[in-house]
């Protein structure tokens, strides 16, 4: 079964910000030469194992754009074994002050056609709190340039700051021009330097500001079509759907992970080791998956997203019937209005994505494990390997 969706990790960024636990570090030549190296070695190698041509690609971080232009350009012609970047869509993800009208051209002609910039914030003083280097003066700047550049853009906006207008940071977003934006919470992760000097997020205000996102947005003619995520009808992240679908994808880089056919027909999932065993080639984490598995990851990752998740074909792959497995979860849910069902299609009801954590909780607490009720998938094929052999 070809793969036809690429994730690439570049761990490098300008400055550590102080509520990131994301794989990443600060650059220094030395490592970024032996990155590119190894990284030029692993996709040569995927790419002979899965072949192409790509649909989707995504360079995350970490944050890409801080590669120099000849850097970029290496790794944009690692990608030859698979044809090239992504046909439908290839997304890069950008820091405001990493990119001007000169390198928004180099994006173009490397193939890149959509940014994913990192703003957080349109307000100077929330992004000094957040540790961010450019101002809103700047941040918005970027949008305008990237747009006027003909490339689709979207926008990080982050939420449950205390003091933050979160109306005014959309409504400046939308006047640049994004057509896509992402809305995430501040979250203070263990070790991180936030949680290091005690700083808290407000429960209350968190689910406020999800509420007013949807509907400045909305206004605007944006759809949220994922629980974070919202966008004008067709600048939807296609690449992001992949996940939200349990569909396969091939990573690389640093702690890039990978969700691929094989095991027990379940697929399998791995996970490179972070920097330091990635750069000395050492295997990555493989876990087999089992149907119950692929169950509650359908759920929790389909349940974000306006289309929902189909039971039949997630009976079909895994012989599971939510209704009969979960029956009192899926009774007690559709009875307090978080879920709907149109004929076997389940979705999140407005209400049941803000309380959507306890729903998936409640159901991981309650259900039936999965049981065989269908055939099980057919076998890899014949000199197929069960387990792929792990890139690197």
């Amino acid at each position: 079964m070809p793969v036809r969706s690429l994730y690439v990790h570049v761990p490098f960024c300008p400055s550590v910000c102080p509520y990131c636990d994301f794989h990443k570090m600060l650059r220094h030549e030395g490592l970024v030469a032996r990155y590119l190296e190894r990284l030029e070695r692993e996709l040569t190698e995927l790419a002979e194992r899965h072949g192409g041509p790509l649909d989707t690609l995504y360079l995350g971080g970490g944050t890409p754009s801080h590669l120099r232009d000849g850097e970029l350009e290496r790794v944009f012609a690692a990608l030859e074994g698979f044809g090239g970047p992504g046909r439908r869509e290839t997304t890069l993800e950008a820091d405001p002050l990493t990119f001007d009208e000169d390198r928004l051209r180099l994006f173009a002609s490397l193939g890149v056609t959509r940014l994913s910039i990192g703003l957080q914030s349109t307000q100077d003083r929330v992004l000094a709190f957040l540790g961010r280097l450019h101002d809103g003066a700047q941040g918005l700047a970027a949008v305008e340039a990237a747009v006027a550049g003909g490339l689709r853009v979207n926008v990080d906006v982050m939420t449950a700051i205390a003091g933050q207008d979160l109306e005014l940071d959309l409504e400046r977003v939308v006047r640049a021009g994004a057509r896509h934006v992402s809305v995430y919470s501040l979250t203070v992760e263990p070790h991180t330097p936030f949680a290091l000097r005690g700083v808290e997020v407000d429960e209350d205000l968190d689910a406020e500001a999800f509420e007013l996102a949807a509907a400045v947005l909305a206004r605007a003619g944006f759809r949220r079509y994922e629980v974070s995520n919202h966008a004008v009808p067709g600048e939807e992240s296609l690449h992001n759907l992949v996940y939200w679908r349990g569909e396969h994808y091939l990573g690389a880089g640093p702690s890039a992970s990978s969700h691929l056919p094989g095991g027990d027909g379940f697929g399998v999932r791995l996970r490179n080791p972070p920097i330091k065993g990635w750069l000395a080639s050492e295997p990555p984490e493989v876990d087999v998956l089992t149907a119950d598995d692929v169950v509650l990851e359908r759920l929790m990752t389909g349940l974000r997203t306006l289309e929902g998740v189909d039971l039949a074909a997630l009976e079909a792959i895994t012989g599971y019937a939510v209704e009969a497995g979960a029956a009192r979860w899926l009774e007690d849910c559709l009875g307090h209005g978080l879920l709907a069902l149109e004929g076997r299609r389940l979705t999140a009801t407005p209400t049941g994505l803000a309380r959507l954590d306890a729903v998936l909780r409640a159901f991981a607490a309650t259900r039936a494990p999965a049981a065989r009720l269908a055939s099980p998938p057919a076998p890899a094929p014949a000199g197929g390997p069960a387990r792929p052999r792990p890139p690197g």
